[in-house]
């Protein structure tokens, strides 16, 4: 017994010095990509092609100040990039610089309104500024916009379930579940709402099928957390 404890820790320290290797590996491949890239613009710097990638591998490695650098070079050479407009949003957002990622969504939405993931993203840029009725509007309007797509639904459920309007929440997360019958994460969402809303009988049915489903026990009492706190 105590040999096979062993072997099983030998096997988990293999396999996390692996994942690091494997890690270690991709950073380098993405600093040799950036390097080249950095040659190839000394010799084309007009190339706004060459700076969406260089931009991209800097995301890559976490630069994100370097990336909106990049995308600024960018947007000077064309105004109207859309990957620069919403990539720059993106990389702000990661700075907090929530201002500057609002004003690229903005301007992204003028050029192509019906972009989804522009939309979803300057909601969550409001959100992270606290302009919560703005929220809610650009959620409602989302849904409004694509009635058929569960991720619509699921944000503005997961919005309703932060600001504790659960009934709603439970709702968008019901219709997600139309559209998208097997996605966990919905699931999961909803069973928490559900024990949130002490609708205890309809938790664990739901719980049994999650169960079924590979979902650790442990994940489901953690979701559970909250309401016993209360």
């Amino acid at each position: 017994m105590k040999k096979r404890i062993v072997l099983i820790i030998l096997s988990l320290v293999c396999l996390a010095t692996n994942l690091k290797s494997q890690t270690s590996n991709l950073k380098s491949n993405w600093r040799d990509s950036l390097a080249t890239l950095n040659k190839q613009i000394a010799q084309q710097p007009s190339s706004t092609d060459l700076r969406l990638k260089k931009a991209a591998v800097n995301i890559e490695l976490g630069q994100w100040e370097y990336a909106v650098e990049e995308y600024g070079r960018v947007l000077e050479l064309d105004a109207k990039s859309l990957p620069a407009l919403y990539f720059r949003a993106f990389a702000q957002n990661h700075l907090r610089h929530y201002d500057q990622a609002k004003a690229d969504y903005e301007q992204f939405l003028r050029l192509m309104p019906r972009h989804f993931d522009a939309q979803l993203g300057l909601a969550m840029t409001k959100r992270n500024m606290g302009r919560m009725l703005e929220v809610q509007d650009d959620l409602n309007r989302l849904v409004e916009m694509f009635p058929d797509s569960a991720l619509a639904y699921a944000s503005r459920a997961d919005f309703e379930r932060e600001q504790g309007q659960l009934d709603l929440a439970l709702y968008d997360f019901e219709e997600a579940l139309r559209l998208q019958p097997s996605n966990v994460e919905f699931l999961l969402s909803k069973y928490a709402v559900l024990w949130a809303l002490r609708r205890y009988d309809e938790a664990r049915r739901l719980q049994t099928d999650l169960l079924r489903l590979g979902v650790p026990r442990s994940t489901l009492t953690q979701l559970q957390t909250p309401q016993r706190k209360r």
